[in-house]
């Protein structure tokens, strides 16, 4: 049997050594990863390392949840929009660090099982919606912040239309096989992006950038 807590302590002890948003590593302290994952993979829920969570989908690995919240530095009356809810588990970080989480995802037994995890631990500040056919979910638009936990050809121009100015979004973008993550933040006068590095995501589907 795994000591979940301790291999919590450990993660969290692991991940300071390269975030340093303090706030961002008390979120996934508090935030309980077994809850997220398949049964058969609870022994796992700490391993610095992304884990299938069925459907051809996976929950990212910790390092990398970390450092995409952490870049869009939040605060605590921001509204948020995710891209990718998967099973919940970075929706449930991000509502201890936002006032509103609005998530989207594709796949309806994703969508239902990630509802059950989070109602079940109390985050009433979290709306995980079936994507449409418009890329994010532009009916609560604007957000101070959005997150997308796909890969993506292109900065979609969609989801910037989305974005309040000075708001945050964090992408990974390149090919179905590589991408680089990248932080842009909208102005009105030319949007800032930066590199934070590369990464790999399934694809982020959808009108305008990858289809089926």
């Amino acid at each position: 049997m795994v000591d979940l807590s301790l291999a919590r302590d450990n993660l969290i002890a692991k991940l300071s050594l390269e975030i340093s948003d303090k706030r961002v590593l008390e979120a996934m302290r508090r935030v309980p990863r077994e809850a997220f994952v398949p049964q058969d993979q609870y022994y796992a829920a700490y391993e610095d390392r992304p884990l299938s969570i069925g459907f051809g989908q996976t929950i990212s690995q910790p390092y990398i949840v970390a450092l995409m919240v952490q870049a869009l530095e939040l605060k605590s009356g921001d509204k948020v929009l995710e891209l990718g809810a998967g099973s919940g588990y970075e929706a449930a970080i991000l509502a201890e660090l936002a006032r509103e989480v609005v998530t989207v995802e594709r796949i309806s037994e994703l969508v239902e099982g990630a509802r059950r995890a989070l109602e079940k631990l109390g985050y009433s500040n979290v709306k995980v919606h079936l994507a449409g056919g418009e890329l994010g979910w532009s009916d609560e638009a604007p957000y101070g912040a959005i997150i997308v936990s796909a890969g993506a050809p292109i900065i979609p121009q969609i989801l910037l239309n989305q974005l309040s100015f000075g708001g945050r979004l964090v992408i990974p973008v390149g090919s179905r096989w590589q991408q680089d993550l990248l932080k842009v933040t909208k102005r009105r006068k030319g949007n800032k992006v930066e590199n934070l590095g590369g990464c790999y995501f399934v694809p982020l589907i959808g009108e305008g950038v990858w289809e089926e």
